[in-house]
């Protein structure tokens, strides 16, 4: 099948969609759970941020498209990066060594709250039916059930790591937000520059405080971070541009609140971290204000990318 046959045949429903992209970003809480305990957050988010960045630029270049940023696409790329990227990543790397991958999601899955909160004042495409209100409620009850006990000291939870995760969510929203200004956004081109202008600026920084030898311990976990660079970034990032280009920004962040079911059943898996029930009561709430929700099964494709004009 030629590539072209493949991005052809490639339209899946939006739900679909947001099911294996939300499953491959928790298995990116995993992989930096696991990668993080030698490795600062920022060395974390420029290796991430490089190879991320890196595949989609090759993929891109070995099928004759442009690579570098044109017109405003600089501005883009660098607000993305940052919003998208350094913030986000840096802080969830952080975050992991506070509070478990499970707690890590759960809090990041507030994200589509905040978006829809945002959104009805920036946007007037962006309005709140009744169906859409009652279903960021039953999120936000969940949330409030899930983040209440850290912030009343409960349960040992680290109040930092909590405090950092939902700076993480409010930057992503604030991304979501921005992607949905840009005029005819390009999914994979945005991609592509959010991670490089992710991890150039936190490498320069990395390397100015500490010198190459901020990246040894990579070494160590070499194959974790291949993994992550493909399956936990450049994938994931490419189909969530997608979603929120096709979605708009309320519906499509509520790809954010399948993190926890991922993530929790990872980590109990994988790592053997515990599940409280409030934690599952409280996951089970935020699911049901998806369920609520109507999203509907449109189809879409990825984007075509034009080898011989800007797109």
């Amino acid at each position: 099948m030629t590539l072209h046959a493949l991005r052809k045949s490639f339209a899946v429903p939006l739900i679909v969609q947001m099911l294996v992209c939300s499953f491959l970003w928790a298995s990116a809480f995993i992989l930096l759970k696991v990668a993080g305990t030698s490795l600062s957050p920022l060395a974390l988010t420029a290796l991430r941020g490089l190879m991320g960045g890196g595949l989609i630029a090759a993929f891109m270049a070995a099928t004759g498209h442009q690579v570098l940023p044109r017109g405003r696409e600089v501005r883009d790329w660098i607000i993305l990066g940052f919003l998208q990227g350094v913030v986000p990543n840096a802080l969830t790397a952080y975050a992991l060594t506070q509070i478990s991958a499970g707690l890590t999601s759960m809090i990041q899955a507030s994200t589509p709250l905040i978006v829809a909160v945002l959104a009805q004042a920036l946007f007037a495409s962006e309005r709140l039916t009744l169906k859409l209100a009652l279903g960021l409620a039953t999120g936000f009850a969940g949330m409030v059930l899930l983040i209440g006990p850290a912030a009343f000291g409960a349960d040992d939870i680290s109040l930092n790591g909590v405090g950092a995760m939902v700076i993480v969510a409010l930057s992503y929203a604030l991304g979501n937000l921005y992607v949905r200004a840009i005029p005819d956004p390009r999914p994979m081109r945005l991609a592509l520059g959010q991670q490089l202008f992710s991890g150039l600026p936190t490498f320069a920084v990395v390397v100015y405080l500490g010198g190459m030898s901020s990246f040894a311990p990579a070494l160590d976990a070499a194959v974790i971070l291949l993994v992550l660079g493909v399956f936990g970034t450049a994938l994931p990032i490419v189909l969530y541009m997608n979603i929120l280009k096709k979605a708009g920004p309320t519906v499509g962040s509520m790809n954010g609140y399948f993190l926890p079911l991922w993530t929790i059943l990872l980590g109990f898996v994988l790592l053997g971290e515990p599940v409280s029930l409030r934690e599952i009561a409280a996951t089970a709430i935020v699911l049901a204000g998806v369920a609520i929700v109507s999203l509907k099964g449109a189809s879409f494709r990825f984007p075509r990318l034009r080898p011989s004009s800007y797109p």
